[in-house]
């Protein structure tokens, strides 16, 4: 990225008020936190209400760079694991959503339908795509005759629209960006096979990339996808203690397989239903990283997701000292952007971004805008240091990467640029799993459950259940706590028998509880 990334303008036209926008309040995390998300997302121009369309955002060039790192890794574990994109059409026959009658109940508070096109009814209603299980699935069948076929691997980047009530940018809106995997298999235990090792890709990708630590599990039937025999999914704990569902992977069964009359000859020569599965991300991944990582400062980015990892900024009083200045920090830009930061991802290169600042402006108002947008890396070069031979460097949030402002030779500088962005890398993800960790609690009595969730508090809590649906919805009634999870091997307490913490009948083991976004 050459020259500069100049923030966007705020005209008379801005949905924006006169007092928001670039050097705005960004309210503390614990006066406010849900206004804290709120003005951190607007400091960092990531996104803003869309207000002229009700329940939408828009996302601004900064948001959708990241939204892009995020696709970009996600779309190259996606091809490594045997899968090609495709693209459905957005508009779906309303009797499509109707041949799957758990489907059709599940999403129909959400559909928003198309009656009337070209001035003219429409002879069938369309729904704008709320998710793609039934128009895949009428293609799956005209693509699909015999196991030969199958595997069948296909994953869609699209958009979907859902009528929500209550929104928040990036967390839940009526229109958001994610992508679909639909698959389709010759047996169950294959089927089985595909959702986990995708729940893994998503879960793997959280840690590795996003420094985002989960807890990988299985959705409870009250909690599952409409249509699916079981859902698994991803759950990352915010700053605030609760729960973020950043990824889910469901075994359809045959269901989408019946429905659609989707048959394939095996190799004894019978007719059989495919085995299906779906899975997704979105962007509230986005919402996820702000709230995993962020401050009061505004913003903060792991390096393999940030748009750009270094900002320059030029420091100079007299104009003759600018020419030797901006020739330095063009040197030190050039030489960075040649280091790629993910050699051992083979998937793809992710090389450095720089942005050299030489708007004229104080070099206050840069470092405190750079800081809101969450760059990575701060250098500062003057006279003196061409003189010394050094930069002034200040990484974003003091860590074993940096801490304060720190004066290092540019040599020494440059040749270990890249593992101080992978330290920054390992240390935002060490915060963040020493944080989830320290507000796990294992909760025994109602009476803790109730102290630990009350009023607007939230935090991961290892509870015994009964396994029933009556059980569930009282809990999550009296609290708004919800079972997030029933945790995979190695993810939660080992299985142990013990009493439901609500209806004191027996558990065979605890589940995850929290309140969720």
């Amino acid at each position: 990225m050459a020259g500069i990334l100049r923030p966007m303008a705020k005209g008379k036209g801005s949905d924006q008020g006169k007092n928001e926008g670039i050097g705005g309040k960004i309210t503390p995390r614990a006066e406010d936190y849900p206004q804290w998300y709120q003005d951190v997302i607007r400091e960092a121009e990531l996104a803003e209400p869309a207000k002229v369309v009700k329940g939408c955002m828009v996302i601004k060039p900064h948001g959708y760079a990241i939204w892009e790192k995020i696709q970009r890794d996600l779309d190259a574990r996606f091809k490594a694991t045997g899968h090609r994109n495709a693209y459905f059409p957005v508009l779906i026959p309303q009797s499509f959503i109707t041949k799957e009658a758990e489907h059709v109940e599940g999403f129909a508070p959400e559909l928003a339908v198309v009656t009337h096109a070209g001035g003219e009814a429409l002879e069938e209603p369309y729904v704008i795509r709320p998710t793609s299980e039934t128009i895949i699935g009428h293609y799956f069948a005209k693509w699909i005759s015999s196991y030969r076929d199958l595997p069948l691997l296909i994953n869609q980047w699209a958009n979907v629209m859902r009528w929500e009530k209550r929104t928040r940018m990036f967390l839940r809106t009526t229109e958001f960006l994610w992508q679909e995997g639909h698959t389709a298999h010759a047996t169950h235990e294959d089927a089985r096979a595909e959702v986990e090792r995708m729940l893994n890709v998503y879960g793997d990708f959280a840690e590795e990339v996003m420094a985002m630590p989960v807890v990988r599990g299985i959705k409870t039937d009250s909690e599952k996808f409409a249509g699916a025999l079981t859902s698994m999914c991803i759950e990352a704990m915010m700053q605030d203690g609760k729960a973020l569902q950043a990824g889910t992977s469901h075994d359809l069964g045959q269901n989408f397989g019946r429905a659609f009359d989707v048959q394939f000859q095996g190799e004894d020569g019978k007719l059989d239903y495919v085995w299906q599965t779906s899975w997704g991300v979105s962007t509230r991944l986005i919402g996820g990283l702000i709230m995993t990582h962020s401050d009061d400062a505004g913003l903060v980015l792991p390096p393999r997701v940030a748009p750009i990892h270094v900002v320059i900024v030029p420091i100079f009083r007299k104009a003759h000292e600018r020419e030797a200045v901006m020739e330095a920090a063009a040197r030190i830009k050039a030489t960075l952007e040649a280091v790629d930061i993910a050699p051992e991802r083979s998937r793809y290169r992710d090389f450095v971004e720089v942005v050299i600042d030489d708007r004229p402006l104080r070099p206050g108002a840069k470092f405190y805008e750079w800081e809101r947008r969450g760059v990575p890396v701060r250098v500062e070069i003057g006279p003196k240091d061409i003189a010394k031979g050094q930069v002034a460097v200040r990484m974003r949030v003091d860590t074993a990467a940096g801490t304060g402002k720190e004066f290092i030779p540019e040599e020494e500088f440059i040749a270990g640029f890249r593992q101080r962005l992978d330290t920054f890398q390992a240390e935002l993800q060490r915060i963040a799993r020493e944080r989830m960790e320290s507000q796990m609690v294992t909760l025994d009595t109602w009476d803790e459950f109730l102290a630990a969730f009350a009023g607007d508090q939230s935090t991961f809590a290892w509870c015994h259940w009964d396994g029933t649906a009556e059980t569930e919805a009282a809990i999550k009634e009296q609290t708004k706590a919800t079972i997030r999870c029933v945790p995979l091997a190695g993810q939660g307490p080992d299985p142990e028998p013990g009493t439901c913490i609500f209806s004191g009948r027996p558990s065979a083991r605890r589940v995850l509880i929290a309140k969720a976004y």
